[in-house]
């Protein structure tokens, strides 16, 4: 091929073009033919034939010139004749390129929702089991963002997909911190009560959480980050816009099918996914089994359409306690009135009057639980005043004479429960409360179960306040914090008179609410934190003390509430004396707020007793929750291993010694401060109401709450958030599917399968009522007003011998007497020399 530059080819096509004519023979326009391949190879040929003979004439005169003329001449055709790349190729590269980027541009979503869902199980040490559930469901909703980003234009697409992908990444991030530190995942249904908590109050923990786990909070952030940053337009995509919404829509359908398809496979365990798809508890499960962004989203379908929640039948006659009745066996003196302790009610009528599917349920559930049985201890405190404490982060391993020397008389006389338990719940502090002032255990979510009541003003007929209130008692209660977990008005809706710290921009004194005490010098009038327990009580004793009215007074403290630092001054009264403790200084700060209630306890004692009254007043004593936050904290004082502190503040309690929440229970009065009367049957915060209630001779339902009086025969039991549970038969891990008898106790492997199954229909139904009975009010419909009362209606439900069991159980039935559940540390601190030589 010769070399021909593209003008002298134009010139040649252009002269054949012209020698051709313009027109053909009718005078149209001729189409012009471009030039064949031989047509351009001649042409060159005869151009470089002429070229050389003018090359020659012009070298005779000047050959050094034209040789660099020939040269310069032939290197300009080559370059000319060269295939370089034309500005159609370059452009079919790039666009190629660009084909390719948006193939990943659809994909991101689908990755980005899976990476963080998978970064989540995987730091929150959850179960991956599930994966191909919130795999699946995290693919729908990476098609759905898909659509929400390409319905705009080119630009805005761009924009909304950054901005979404941002808002999801920092959402799995709050949810991320938010259960760390507040122990919770927070859906959208908790806006307000986190508003109303004022989370500032935690922005020293959340900060240093996030410092803490900066590096997990990098690898939820990073895919957006990198996005955001780099990609400067969106790149092209085959497929049309309509190509790309219908296929999005369409692959949602198809994944959403199939994760569903995972939901309803039947898993093993206590609570299936199946089943937390259709519920609004178990927050802790729904995340680990459906994911986050499903978590999110039935949440704010329950806002919308509420659940019905469901109790599960359980036969009477199948798994009860292999062991008998489940009391102490205490003498019982046969002139002892051991009638159940129930209201005589008419459950037929009532059932005919209802409407409400919860109101049918709970009917048909109360009306075959068997109630428990008045005792020989049924109505001793009848007419007594009543003073009730929630102590904030109190454990029963902080509790010793020497250290807190008044609590520990107050459990160490009279009554003495070996076996009670503060369990961890959802929302701590609050549901704490809900167990000790409702005897129901707290909802698993939100909305919060005693925020609720108060939201809702259900009766809370059998609280304390609302019993001892119709007997015309002056309910008094306070907190000496603002208005948290909406007290103000669940409290009030109880039948306090309830005050608190007001707080509107600033904490300001009303008539109506608790006095606080102020700083002072250059931050005089601003709140301290905590409160000292020791002042609350010393101003509010006065408001009832002196009464005519017989009193009952509930106190929610607030100086134990963590962070333990030995630089808060609410524990400059007892610094040097936990100083001489040899433990790290985060221990002794909390030993030191276990002192400061203990002495605003004797500072009631005394100033009852000073009026006169101590000998008609009870006092009754228990935690919100254990310190779960410093669990090590107990481990120290203790020697005992619990387990890591993360589990117990993600309430993750597969891997932890349940003896962590063995804890602190006082039912005192100086009228039996002379007897000790041992108490070894398993118990926790539902029973403290029933119990106490018993004990001052109030009328009330045994069948229709959650837990039990502690010195009757029923058999004891207290479950766990996890939904494991204990009693004095054993212990049942529902995370590890793992039963470990108690001490003493042997069971056949076909009577303790029988036994698991009973009692975990027992646990779920004691679990399952409290929505139901507060969403639908129904203490309200059954009981006010008393228009289904009944005075025929004896013992219901169903009553066993002890004949009944031998027959069952048979060989299985080792002894009729409850054995005690023993644990491995007890309260007594066994050195004989002082704690402070330790």
């Amino acid at each position: 091929m010769y070399d021909m530059s593209e003008q002298d080819i134009r010139k040649t096509e252009n002269t054949q073009q012209s020698a051709a004519g313009s027109t053909d023979p009718f005078g149209r326009p001729q189409r012009q033919r471009p030039m064949t391949s031989y047509e351009r190879d001649r042409a060159a040929r005869e151009i470089a034939a002429k070229s050389a003979q003018e090359t020659s004439a012009r070298s005779s005169v000047t050959p050094s010139r034209a040789s660099r003329s020939t040269r310069s001449s032939r290197a300009s055709a080559a370059v000319k004749s060269s295939p370089a790349p034309s500005k159609s190729t370059s452009t079919a590269k790039s666009v190629r390129s660009r084909k390719k980027g948006g193939f990943a541009a659809l994909l991101f979503f689908l990755v980005l929702f899976v990476w963080l869902e998978l970064v989540l199980h995987i730091f929150m040490k959850m179960d991956l089991k599930y994966f191909p559930i919130y795999v699946m469901h995290g693919l729908m909703y990476g098609c759905i963002f898909n659509f929400i980003t390409f319905i705009w234009p080119k630009k805005a697409s761009l924009i909304v997909g950054k901005v979404l992908a941002i808002l999801v990444s920092l959402i799995f991030c709050i949810e991320f911190v938010a259960k760390n530190i507040l122990q919770d995942f927070y859906p959208a249904s908790m806006i307000k009560t986190a508003a109303g908590n004022k989370l500032t109050d935690y922005i020293g923990a959340i900060v240093q959480e996030v410092l803490a786990k900066c590096y997990v909070i990098i690898l939820f952030l990073a895919p957006a980050i990198l996005v955001a940053i780099f990609v400067k337009e969106l790149p092209k995509i085959r497929m049309k816009k309509r190509g790309i919404l219908i296929v999005s829509v369409f692959a949602a359908i198809v994944f959403y099918l199939v994760g569903m398809f995972f939901i309803i496979l039947p898993w093993k365990g206590n609570v299936s996914p199946k089943e937390l798809y259709n519920t609004d508890t178990g927050y802790d499960d729904q995340v680990e089994q459906l994911g986050l962004t499903n978590f999110i989203r039935l949440d704010f379908k329950h806002m919308i359409w509420p659940v019905q929640h469901e109790i599960k039948p359980v036969d009477p006659d199948s798994g009860d306690n292999p062991l008998g009745p489940g009391g102490d066996d205490q003498p019982v003196d046969p002139a002892v009135d051991t009638s159940p302790n129930i209201i005589g009610l008419d459950w037929d009528a009532m059932a005919k009057a209802a409407s409400n599917a919860n109101h049918k349920n709970l009917i048909n559930y109360f009306r075959n639980v068997t109630p428990t049985k008045k005792n020989q201890y049924t109505g001793i405190f009848e007419g007594y005043n009543v003073v009730f404490l929630t102590v904030e982060g109190l454990s029963g391993y902080a509790v010793t004479p020497e250290w807190t020397p008044t609590l520990w008389k107050l459990s160490h006389e009279g009554f003495v429960f070996n076996n009670f338990y503060s369990a961890l719940h959802f929302t701590s502090t609050s549901n704490g409360e809900c167990q000790n002032l409702l005897g129901l255990y707290p909802k698993n979510g939100f909305p919060i179960t005693m925020s609720r009541t108060g939201e809702l003003k259900t009766n809370a007929y059998f609280s304390l306040a609302q019993q001892l209130g119709r007997l015309g008692y002056n309910n008094m209660g306070y907190h000496n914090n603002g208005d948290m977990y909406n007290r103000a008005a669940s409290h009030s809706n109880l039948g306090y008179n309830w005050r608190y710290i007001h707080y509107n921009g600033s904490y300001q004194k009303y008539k109506d609410c608790m006095d606080y005490e102020g700083n002072k010098g250059e931050n005089a009038g601003k709140l301290r934190w905590p409160q000292r327990d020791t002042y609350m009580a010393q101003h509010t004793v006065g408001d009832y003390v002196n009464g005519s009215k017989p009193f009952n007074v509930y106190y929610m403290t607030i100086t134990g509430h963590m962070p333990y630092t030995l630089g808060s001054w609410a524990f400059n009264e007892w610094r040097d004396t936990v100083n001489q403790l040899k433990y790290q200084d985060k221990t002794k700060a909390y030993i030191a707020s276990v002192m400061e209630c203990n002495k605003a306890v004797k500072i009631l004692i005394d100033e009852i007793e000073a009026a006169g009254k101590l000998d008609k007043t009870v006092f009754v004593i228990a935690p919100d929750h254990i310190p779960y936050f410093d669990v090590d904290t107990l481990e120290e004082i203790s020697g005992m291993k619990f387990g890591d502190s993360k589990d117990f503040e993600a309430i993750n309690e597969t891997n932890i010694n349940f003896d962590v929440y063995h804890s602190y229970l006082a039912i005192w009065s100086p009228s039996i401060a002379d007897k000790k009367i041992d108490i070894n049957k398993v118990c926790c915060q539902v029973d403290i109401l029933p119990t106490v209630s018993n004990l001052l001779g109030l009328e009330y339902d045994s069948r229709m709450l959650a837990g039990s009086d502690i010195l009757s025969t029923s058999e004891g039991m207290v479950i766990f958030s996890s939904r494991s549970w204990r009693t004095n038969v054993g212990t049942y891990n529902a995370k590890t599917k793992k039963f470990t008898p108690a001490e003493g106790v042997t069971l056949s492997q076909s009577a303790q399968d029988s036994y698991i199954k009973y009692m975990n229909n027992v646990a779920s139904n004691k679990l399952s009522i409290t929505p139901m009975i507060v969403e639908s009010n129904f203490y309200n419909f059954a009981l006010a007003g008393g228009k289904y009362r009944s005075s025929s209606e004896g013992s219901s439900g169903s009553t066993r011998t002890i004949e009944d069991l031998i027959r069952e159980f048979k060989g299985d039935l080792n002894r009729r007497v409850l054995p005690e559940y023993k644990t491995p540390a007890k309260f007594e601190p066994a050195p004989k020399k002082s704690i402070l030589e330790q």
